[in-house]
């Protein structure tokens, strides 16, 4: 299982690692950034399984399923830049403020990960450094690169979620997530809510806060940027119908949506007001 090895050396990822960072389509030319904090469910040689048996290696707790191929096809379909996550967030969760307990989880779901019980702060900073880090210095260089060129720039986080969490059905499809900023969402709600029997939750299944979140609040909010979170049940994106499906959907209403905001000045509504007063943390 290896549990040990990483903690015993001053690097994580080494011969045969891949890198965290994985981008598509960086000269796309839409104001949209798609993120995707659980792409992959890589885990680092060194740290083994984690403890944790492959089938649970495969479930919500390691990734977020299906949710990378709707992001490509996502990016593809709105000329759009995607910067995603490769590794496990059981490894470390690139959508948590470092240092809480759901950052690096003892327990997932009710799931022990014993690879990540009593580890050294070394062990914990080694994982932030080498995968945490260099995903969000990623995402802050491609928004100050498109701010010194005058880019109009929509962040758009990509998720999805479990149909029963903890016994309890969830009957939303899809839904937005928020906190200060609502204009993206607001938008979001209206066009998913005219789309024929669409269950839509408006900030469900999850909220978005400084306490549990950190790409929106530290990316979208504290930048000032426009921006939402978008959760797709993950039992209508498992297969390759269901993703295709899903991506086009949200590609034809986020052009909509592009075409509002150009309507309504897009320098001005890519920059809300709502959206930036103190530097802010994070959540899911």
């Amino acid at each position: 299982m290896a549990l040990d090895i990483a903690d015993a050396t001053d690097q994580l990822l080494g011969e045969g690692d891949i890198p965290p960072v994985h981008e598509v389509n960086a000269a796309g030319t839409s104001p949209f950034l798609l993120t995707a904090d659980h792409y992959g469910r890589v885990l680092p040689r060194a740290l083994g399984d984690l403890g944790v048996a492959d089938t649970d290696l495969v479930r919500h707790i390691a990734w977020d399923i299906g949710i990378a191929v709707v992001a490509e096809r996502l990016a593809a379909m709105l000329d759009a830049h995607l910067i995603a996550q490769r590794y496990s967030r059981l490894v470390i969760d690139c959508n948590r403020p470092p240092g809480v307990a759901s950052s690096i989880p003892m327990i997932s779901e009710a799931t022990a990960i014993p690879g990540n019980e009593d580890l050294s702060a070394a062990a914990k900073e080694m994982r932030r450094r080498e995968i945490f880090d260099p995903y969000h210095r990623r995402i802050s260089a491609a928004i100050d690169a498109r701010i010194r060129a005058g880019r109009p720039t929509v962040l758009v986080a990509l998720h999805s979620f479990t149909p029963v969490f903890y016994g309890e059905p969830r009957p939303w499809h899809i839904g937005t997530l928020y906190h200060r900023d609502t204009v993206l969402p607001r938008l979001m709600l209206q066009h998913l809510r005219a789309e024929s029997a669409l269950v839509v939750g408006d900030n469900q299944p999850y909220a978005v806060s400084d306490i549990t979140d950190y790409t929106i609040p530290i990316h979208g909010e504290a930048r000032g940027l426009v921006n939402t979170g978008i959760e797709i049940r993950q039992d209508l994106i498992t297969e390759e119908s269901g993703q295709q499906q899903w991506a086009e959907r949200l590609a034809r209403i986020l052009r909509e949506i592009e075409a509002t905001l150009r309507e309504q000045g897009m320098n001005q509504a890519v920059t809300s007001p709502a959206s930036a007063p103190a530097r802010c943390r994070r959540r899911s």
